[in-house]
């Protein structure tokens, strides 16, 4: 198959554009496995899909596959747009690979009754939803009119108009009158820009939406507490035995339920802004982020519509192994029970893990080859898949050479299952950027580290301290015989002087 291969060093082969508009393709094949069927059912909705449109446009060997569950699953919704979409992406497929498919109508019976039908049923529910806002309009009901803008707002992000769906989720923050109703808004509007992958304003919802959940816990609380109170002091029959374990009873369950309700809150909004820095290119606060999240329960419905549990490994992972030490990966990773259990629904990640704190980084290369494909049909990582792969492969050539002061090049090709030129191409890349300190021997193919004398450098800069207190002091001896002879000109009246700047600032504010 044709690929856009970027870097062809051996055990690494990876497909990514040259451009953010240029389409690529990624194999499907024994040295590239991808169980679609397994894949796919992990999700539901709309992410569904969106991955299916994904899969077509960049795995052209399981296209008709992709094709054809993806009509059957949108015919479940309530978006013609998706019909159209998904036959356009599969009908482009002959211009950017040479593997021959089958025409759109024999891969799958087409059905354009069904798009008229869906959007004669969306034009009316739209107009009753209208109706019925500009009906609580006119009551001037702040809830009700509340509800009216959020049903509005699930509509069009039910057929795919986002940008109409986030005018009314935000237009009902003017009718939220408690902090629940806020709170409830701001998931709404983080599941919609997930969907749309606006990672950017994902951060501005997360902070709404901790300040709201701690607002509500805190009237939760209160309220409960005061009905605690209220039913104490109520006179009963019963004896002082039972009030007292009826009273524990009672304030204990709700307790107890409000601050599950709250973890699993905490988790959404925790899972957003890892997701957010992932699509950022923040891969160490994505790591942290992600490897802090809780278990999937605490994901609630997000789970399956948004992300799988093996997204979360693979993230969390990739993430880690691009900017973490090894001491870091191994107390946030392997001792993680948590996100073990998330690891375990895709078993290649552990071996990925080990085989990097084992050094055994041939095998790691190799896996992040093999298991390309996975990563590159996923919606939110497949535009970080180079970068992500780059970084890990630079973090192993630093780690390999970091206990040795000299070593051949011929040793380093064995242990990355390169040729001795790759390898040379590399280091150098290495030196040049910093990450290596040291130089290559072209002649005898041997990488020497660069000898640092510490007793030299710990000299030069006791020496060059030295120097510049001296300066400092001269400069302050010099102002306080100025003022001592009376040669200082005071600042205009309402300007204010720098106090503490430097000396050689405040000598030129005089």
């Amino acid at each position: 198959m044709d690929i856009d291969a970027v870097d062809s060093l051996p055990g690494y082969n990876s497909y990514t554009p040259s451009n953010g508009r240029k389409p690529f393709t990624v194999p499907v094949d024994d040295a590239h496995p991808f169980d679609l069927d397994s894949y796919i059912s992990g999700y539901s909705g709309r992410t569904s899909v969106d991955r299916l449109i994904h899969i077509i446009a960049t795995c052209p060997s399981i296209a008709p596959q992709a094709f054809q569950l993806a009509l059957k699953q949108i015919e479940e919704l309530r978006d013609p747009s998706l019909y159209t979409s998904a036959i356009s992406t599969y009908e482009q497929l002959p211009t950017i690979t040479d593997i021959p498919l089958p025409a759109a109508a024999d891969v799958a019976q087409l059905d354009p009754k069904w798009i008229e039908e869906t959007t004669k049923k969306n034009s009316m529910e739209k107009m009753k939803l209208e109706v019925e806002l500009k009906t609580y309009a006119n009551n001037m009901i702040k809830e009700s009119q509340r509800m009216g803008h959020r049903d509005l707002g699930a509509y069009y992000r039910s057929v795919g108009d986002y940008s109409t769906a986030l005018k009314h989720y935000t237009k009902s923050r003017e009718y939220c009158t408690t902090s629940q109703h806020v709170l409830d808004m701001c998931l709404s509007v983080l599941e919609l820009l997930i969907e749309q992958r606006n990672y950017t304003h994902i951060p501005t919802y997360v902070f709404k939406a901790d300040a709201a959940l701690d607002a509500a816990s805190a009237s939760a609380a209160k309220s409960e507490k005061e009905a605690a109170g209220s039913a104490t002091s109520a006179p009963s029959a019963t004896s002082s035995s039972s009030q007292q374990r009826s009273a524990t009873t009672g304030t204990a369950g709700p307790a107890i339920k409000r601050s599950a309700e709250r973890e699993k809150v905490q988790s959404k909004l925790d899972f957003a802004t890892a997701l957010s820095h992932l699509g950022q290119a923040n891969y160490e606060k994505a790591a942290f982020a992600f490897l802090r999240l809780g278990n999937a329960e605490g994901l609630g419905d997000w789970m399956g519509t948004l992300v799988a549990p093996g997204d979360i490994a693979i993230y969390g992972t990739l993430c880690a192994l691009s900017s973490l030490s090894r001491s870091a990966i191994k107390a946030q990773v392997l001792e993680n029970s948590i996100f073990g259990v998330y690891i375990e629904q895709e078993p290649y990640v552990r071996e990925l893990i080990e085989a990097y704190m084992g050094s055994n980084f041939k095998s790691v290369l190799e896996l992040l080859s093999r298991y390309s494909t996975r990563h590159y049909v996923d919606i939110h990582l497949f535009s970080h898949v180079h970068d992500l792969t780059n970084l890990i492969r630079n973090w192993a050539v630093v780690l390999y050479f970091q206990p040795f002061s000299s070593i051949k090049l011929e040793r380093m090709s064995v242990a990355f299952g390169w040729t001795v030129e790759e390898v040379e191409e590399h280091v150098v890349a290495l030196i040049q950027s910093g990450d290596i300190h040291g130089r290559v021997d072209s002649r005898n193919k041997i990488l020497q580290a660069t000898k640092t004398d510490h007793r030299a450098e710990l000299f030069a800069r006791a020496i060059k301290t030295g120097a510049d207190i001296q300066s400092a002091n001269r400069k302050l001896l010099l102002r306080m015989r100025l003022q001592q002879a009376e040669l200082i000109i005071k600042a205009p009246k309402g300007h204010h002087q720098n106090r503490d700047g430097h000396p050689s600032e405040m000598m030129q504010g005089d």
